[in-house]
Formats: structure tokens, C-alpha cells, sequence
């Protein structure tokens, strides 16, 4: 079973159907006991850095999500999922502590770049290197963003795939056990869908055919 996170703050519902409709067995809980005993766990996000790692704290769900991360156990960051995975957001008064599994600061798109912030749309995107989330990708599809903030990791070795909006920054990092995506799969049609199924192919968390 995989769990989706519910820590407040998430795409929730789509993202759980998005894991059925490939054969996953998903489940959306904020249970610590489920989600440690889960086989993997998918941390989605919408909003604001400093509220997400409030409720994440308050939860506990935090010191699930390292500890989960430590164990070796299959985690997939989204959108906002991904920025928390950071050590840290500007997009505060003060700067707002992440969860800190990567290290790198998550800022804001500048104003005078002469684009609408949020980022909002299809855009295509770059491989850094061989990924299994991008595996059977040809380079011309399109995936859906949409964030005021963007995240560059400071350990370049674990950037899967970059995007360019004004400024480049991370569309997706893998390292071990640990991918997140900057656009959301679960809205990124078939491209987006074939990321979730790479990921669950990967880490053996599709149910089997009966």
C-alpha cells in the first residue's frame, strides 16, 4: 500500500486516483503507524512553504516523512512536496525551515523577468541524466507546473530534470529512495501518469494482476 500523506495541505484526492488508475493500492491518511507501515509514501503539497511545515510539525508528520526517508522506503515529493524536502524556503518574512533531506534554498521567481509568477502551465522540460522516473520519455513532452517558488539543489548529481521559466531550476531530483517532481504528475495527462508508473515499477508498489 502506498500512503499519501494528508497533512492539510495537498492535492490529495487527485493524486490517490492518479495511483489507483495504475494499479496501485493508495490510501490518503495521516495515521504515523500507516504511513510507517506503508510500502511507500507520496508527500503532494499546495500553498504556502511556512504553513505546510507548520502543519508538518504540529502532525508529527515531519519526523515520519525523515524517518521514512532514512529507512530506505520509497518517497515521492510533489510540488510543494518537493520544496519541503529542502532545507529551507525565502518565501517568508523569515526564512522558513524545510525538512532538510537536500540541501538548497527554495526562492521566489524574480519580478522582473518579465513573466506572470505563478508559473502556471504545460512546459517542457531537460534530463540531467539517466532517470527511471523518465524512462520511455522521447524529450518533447510537456508536464503541468504551476508554483510562485522553485528549488535549485546545491548537489547537482541529484537533479533528474530541469525546467527554464525566466530562471532554470529543478522539474525533478532523485537520489536512493527519495524522487520528487516540481509539476504534478497527476495532471500532466499521460506523461505525467507514466511518471508515477516508473516510480511504482521502480520500487516494486504495483498491485498484482489477478
Amino acid at each position: 500500500m502506498i500512503a499519501v500523506a494528508d497533512y492539510g495541505v495537498g492535492n490529495l484526492n487527485s493524486v490517490d486516483k492518479a495511483l489507483r488508475f495504475i494499479g496501485c493500492d493508495a490510501k490518503i491518511t495521516s495515521d504515523p503507524k500507516t504511513i510507517e507501515r506503508s510500502a511507500g509514501v507520496v508527500l503532494p503539497g499546495v500553498g504556502a512553504f511556512t504553513d505546510a511545515m507548520e502543519s508538518l510539525k504540529r502532525t508529527g508528520l515531519g519526523d515520519v516523512i525523515k524517518s521514512v526517508a532514512e529507512s530506505g522506503k520509497p518517497l515521492l515529493g510533489i510540488c510543494l512536496g518537493l520544496q519541503l524536502m529542502f532545507e529551507c524556503s525565502e518565501e517568508s518574512t523569515r526564512t522558513a525551515e524545510g525538512l532538510g533531506l537536500f540541501k538548497g534554498t527554495v526562492k521566489r521567481f524574480p519580478s522582473n523577468m518579465g513573466l506572470k509568477v505563478p508559473h502556471m502551465g504545460w512546459s517542457s522540460i531537460t534530463f540531467n541524466k539517466r532517470s527511471y522516473l523518465f524512462s520511455g520519455f522521447t524529450g518533447s513532452e510537456y508536464l503541468y507546473f504551476v508554483h510562485s517558488y522553485y528549488a535549485t539543489a546545491r548537489d547537482r548529481d541529484i537533479s533528474a530534470a530541469r525546467c527554464s521559466y525566466g530562471v532554470e531550476f529543478d522539474a525533478a531530483i532523485e537520489s536512493g529512495n527519495i524522487s520528487a517532481t516540481q509539476f504534478h504528475p497527476e495532471k500532466s495527462g499521460s506523461s505525467g501518469l507514466r511518471v508515477l508508473q516508473n516510480w511504482a515499477e521502480k520500487f516494486k508498489l504495483q498491485e498484482p494482476t489477478k
